[in-house]
């Protein structure tokens, strides 16, 4: 049982480690205060914040309750070994196995380590040129992640989204929740490039289509990223929907421009204009965020115009044909299953970035 009781106790400073690493004590005692505000009665009078605290607790939870369930089961085991009967050793080694497999897992969340993965994401996706190719394309990209966030149990709430005239999308932009949402999706981040045999060109030629990922934290609170009153311009203009009675009489879209590096964000979805200028601020908050990552920034003020995601950073191949592959050109990762790929299985390359990026938070 001597071996046994090395790997036992090996795993358990593992387990430790990651726990310190990963704050869970701390983390456990906020769930508790969490979880106390949520059992007042009158919680629910503010929907609002009650929304809120259900959302973290849901996420402290998930965080937590599997690294705690681990260490129990290994002090059960351990105490299981320190009986030194050697004819539980086969139950006890399988037993292990399987713990050390689960703590393979776990110890992914110690990739999270950026400043904002803990966050939800914001992420837009935009057609590149090339027309309906390119908008078809960019609604097959909308699919994965759709797909991708089912499957991780993320929450997704579209917040704009603009359609192409033939096929496929121009734009959308989704609100992504659920743990390590931002961490997990910051990788995609960039040019996603498509090969395949074009089936809107009736001699049916090989066609190359791009699309941009925008994958953004999603900051609600402005003292996380600071940003001066006097550096915000803000336009307000009338909506252009579908029309029909009391549709656009109002100027409730919301245009949104930093000048010192000219980011600008529009939101135009038909609610209020209140509505449109707080989540215009959100998305904006994340671009900052996310350009200050980008340029290794210390503050806003670091930050130079014109230098967030562009058109030149391709991180992704999709090819189709005359083969299939879908290849990363940053992990250099690739897959054969291209069909898998585009119904979400994603996992692989958001895992081999993090791998790649384990030192750094950008």
């Amino acid at each position: 049982m001597q071996p046994l009781k090395k790997r036992a106790t090996d795993l358990s400073k593992q387990i430790e480690d990651a726990c310190e690493r990963l704050h869970i004590e701390a983390q456990a005692r906020e769930l508790a205060v969490v979880d106390e505000q949520l059992a007042d009665s009158g919680v629910w009078n503010d929907a609002s914040r009650a929304t809120t605290l259900s959302r973290r607790s849901a996420e402290l939870r998930s965080l937590i309750e599997p690294w705690q369930a681990l260490r129990a089961q290994l002090a059960d085991i351990t105490e299981l070994i320190g009986m030194g009967d050697d004819s539980l050793a086969a139950e006890v080694e399988e037993q292990l196995a399987v713990y050390e497999s689960s703590y393979a897992d776990l110890r992914k969340t110690l990739l999270f380590n950026g400043e904002f993965d803990n966050h939800a994401a914001i992420l837009k996706l935009s057609a590149g040129a090339g027309g309906t190719d390119a908008q078809d394309w960019t609604e097959m990209l909308e699919r994965m992640y759709l797909r991708w966030a089912e499957k991780a149990g993320m929450t997704v709430e579209l917040i704009e989204r603009a359609t192409g005239e033939e096929a496929g999308i121009k734009n959308a932009t989704y609100s992504v929740r659920g743990l390590y949402a931002y961490g997990k999706l910051r990788g995609e981040h960039g040019v996603h490039r498509l090969v395949r045999l074009s089936p809107f060109n009736s001699d049916n030629l090989r066609q190359t289509s791009f699309a941009l990922v925008e994958a953004m934290p999603e900051i609600d609170a402005p003292d996380e990223v600071v940003i001066d009153d006097k550096d915000l311009k803000i336009d307000v203009y009338r909506s252009g929907g579908h029309g029909g009675q009391s549709v656009n009489t109002t100027d409730s879209a919301v245009r949104i421009t930093h000048l010192p590096t000219n980011t600008v964000v529009a939101i135009q979805n038909e609610r209020s204009q209140l509505q449109n200028k707080e989540t215009a601020m959100k998305i904006l908050r994340g671009k900052l965020a996310q350009m200050r990552m980008e340029q290794h920034a210390e503050t806003l003020a670091d930050l130079r115009a014109g230098e967030s995601a562009s058109w030149g950073a391709q991180i992704r191949n999709y090819v189709l044909h005359p083969y299939t592959m879908v290849k990363d050109a940053r992990t250099k990762h690739e897959t054969r299953d291209a069909a898998g790929v585009l119904d979400g299985k994603i996992d692989e390359f958001i895992d081999a970035y993090l791998e790649a990026h384990s030192g750094a938070s950008d």
